[in-house]
């Protein structure tokens, strides 16, 4: 299908986009997320974003938050393993103007993990970068396990929203002045995360090193950074016992952060932004929907 309507609708930000015949005709963006509606329904806010849009004459796939428990409405999770092929064929039709994907689950003793909008990435990936192990930071990172286009399992790391809590709600960021780019506070954070498997123990060491005069105060942003950063790389591909190349899932600046990482651990790995993810995935999710 090369007309339809791809909407992300997270939960800060919603962007949508109009192709006609694989040509992208227009793209609008809103900072109404499904946590920042303001009054508004969902429906109010999706005419608004898709008006004059031929909405009813095309498919229109929504994928994210928007239908999480918080959202429009909530659809259900795929268990895994399940096969990323099966995500056009459990879609949630809401109000009869769009269609929702489905998240994926994880429940085990061992292991209890949802993805809410990572599993449209998930899928034009495994068609456009192929691997056996993604990796997709952010606020809440995944790492993902495939097997082809079987999704087998997925772990979550709060790395972006520790760092922030940390930062703007933690010791380690009181008093701070306005921080900068300081790539070798990064560098000097990731060493340290990536050698060090007692992270909450260097934590108070943030604040130390910028108290004793070692850590510019300006760059301690940075410097925590990589420290979370290098933590999580090292942990997890400890946990999932990987060497092996893998598909790295992200926008510019995140991805040469994580790059870093992997290179310290030796880990080659082939990079995807994450919006072309999506788009692939959108788009195979049409094309199906559309047969």
């Amino acid at each position: 299908m090369s007309s339809y309507i791809a909407i992300d609708w997270g939960s800060t930000n919603l962007r949508a986009w109009y192709y006609r015949h694989g040509q992208l005709i227009d793209e609008r963006r809103s900072e109404a997320g499904v946590t920042r509606l303001e009054g508004r329904t969902p429906l109010q806010v999706f005419n608004t974003v898709t008006a004059d849009w031929p909405v009813n004459d095309l498919p229109v796939v929504m994928a994210g938050m928007v239908g999480s428990n918080a959202g429009w409405l909530s659809v259900p999770y795929l268990p895994c393993p399940v096969s990323l092929d099966q995500l056009a064929s459990h879609l949630t039709r809401v109000e009869q103007r769009a269609w929702i994907v489905p998240g994926l689950k994880v429940s085990r003793e061992d292991n209890y993990n949802i993805i809410r909008g990572e599993e449209t990435q998930l899928l034009g990936a495994s068609e456009l970068a192929p691997s056996s192990l993604y990796v997709m930071p952010g606020t809440h990172a995944k790492w993902v396990v495939s097997q082809q286009k079987q999704i087998v399992d997925f772990r979550t790391v709060m790395t972006g929203e520790m760092h922030h809590l940390l930062l703007k709600h933690a010791l380690i960021g009181a008093g701070l002045p306005q921080q900068k780019q300081h790539p070798e506070a990064f560098r000097a954070g990731l060493i340290t995360g990536s050698n060090d498997s007692t992270i909450i123990a260097r934590l108070f060491e943030v604040r130390a090193r910028h108290v004793l005069g070692a850590l510019a105060q300006s760059a301690v942003s940075d410097y925590l950074s990589g420290l979370l950063i290098g933590h999580e790389v090292a942990s997890q591909l400890r946990h999932f016992n990987s060497k092996a190349p893998l598909t790295l899932i992200a926008g510019k600046a995140l991805a040469h952060r994580y790059q870093q990482a992997f290179e310290l651990q030796g880990v080659s790995i082939t990079v995807l932004d994450g919006d072309d993810a999506f788009q692939q995935g959108i788009r195979s999710i049409a094309h199906e929907l559309a047969n």
